[in-house]
């Protein structure tokens, strides 16, 4: 009797559920998304992913050397995406493409990026992009991937953090 009055009871206690105000909603099937991946370099960087979708969903992964390790989420203004996106326009090969960034003279011991523009269909472009560029388009590049914890909120996340036992790379 008392498992019968446990099990009519649990469904009502979901009627009392509440969100978190931490909680992100995904963002809706088919919206546009910008993802960038940090990966290592010869040292402590982080290395993280970041997705931005066009509704502000923001969802962080820190992998290596971060301050936070695993998922988190949080929400900007779709203002933010858009500005992201023309800052990155530049950058962005022909749609359904993959190209690599030009960089002519590079600093060797930085992170490399993978941006990655997701259209509505599901249709992915790729720019990859090795950080450290002295001059020209991967510096412009550099620039704008130098701005993104800050534009995102995402720098507390993203903080170089070294572990003990954790090697570089």
């Amino acid at each position: 009797m008392k498992a019968a009055l446990a099990c009519a009871a649990l469904p009502a206690l979901g009627a009392c559920a509440t969100v978190s105000p931490e909680v992100t909603p995904a963002p809706a099937a088919g919206a546009p998304t910008i993802a960038i991946s940090v990966g290592p370099c010869f040292g402590f960087c982080p290395v993280y992913d970041v997705k931005v979708a066009a509704d502000g969903a923001v969802a962080f992964t820190g992998t290596r050397h971060t301050a936070v390790l695993g998922t988190r989420e949080r929400r900007v203004t779709p203002h933010v995406y858009r500005a992201l996106a023309a800052d990155l326009a530049p950058f962005r090969p022909a749609d359904g493409s993959t190209a690599a960034v030009p960089c002519a003279v590079t600093i060797s011991d930085m992170p490399t990026y993978t941006i990655t523009w997701t259209g509505p269909a599901g249709q992915q472009t790729v720019a990859t992009h090795r950080g450290g560029c002295r001059e020209g388009e991967g510096r412009d590049l550099d620039i704008v991937l130098r701005a993104l914890p800050q534009r995102l909120g995402i720098e507390e996340w993203m903080r170089q953090t070294t572990r003990p036992g954790v090697s570089r790379g």
